[in-house]
């Protein structure tokens, strides 16, 4: 038990100093991607200049609505590539495990479900099958015993022989 454990506030003092240090950091990367997105939207997106007359401004719309066309067509790629690719990383996870050999069992949710509707869920609708079990059953009637009850009596007349270990105490004054 050599080692000395750190005080309170020298933990404390070294857990504000961590957390001014990641403070800084994420100021640094949030102005990062602020200056990054500054940069991408004035290469992608020049200044607009809307033109004076109207067969210019329906020549300018029709040059916008071919960019748009252009990167519609770009983003559908992308998604088809990335499920294209989400799909190909399933079946090697499907592989890896096959050639493990080990199965993971889902865990299956509780339900709770009577057994009329599980027959109906099996068989369809167009099979009624009703499983009333309690309707066959025999009727049984209880039957009541009657126990007779003690008769209650003077308590002072067997005090004697009740008296102490269990009613033993009398054998022991015979013998003595």
């Amino acid at each position: 038990m050599s080692e000395k454990k750190m005080t309170s506030s020298r933990r404390h003092h070294l857990k504000s100093l961590m957390l001014q240090i990641a403070q800084g950091l994420l100021e640094a990367e949030a102005a990062e991607a602020e200056q990054e997105k500054q940069r991408y939207m004035e290469e992608n997106c020049p200044s607009l200049s809307l033109p004076g007359t109207m067969q210019e401004l329906q020549d300018f719309c029709k040059k916008l609505q071919q960019q748009i066309d252009i990167v519609d067509e770009q983003r559908y790629d992308m998604e088809s590539k990335v499920a294209k690719s989400n799909k190909e990383i399933d079946d090697l996870k499907m592989k890896v495990q096959d050639l493990k050999g080990k199965f993971k069992k889902p865990v299956l949710k509780k339900v709770r479900m009577s057994a009329d509707a599980m027959l109906q869920a099996l068989l369809g609708s167009k099979h009624k099958v009703s499983m009333d079990l309690r309707a066959n059953l025999k009727q049984v009637k209880k039957e009541t015993k009657e126990e007779e009850k003690e008769s209650v009596g003077d308590w002072r007349k067997n005090i004697e022989d009740k008296a102490g270990m269990g009613g033993r105490k009398k054998m022991f004054e015979t013998e003595a």
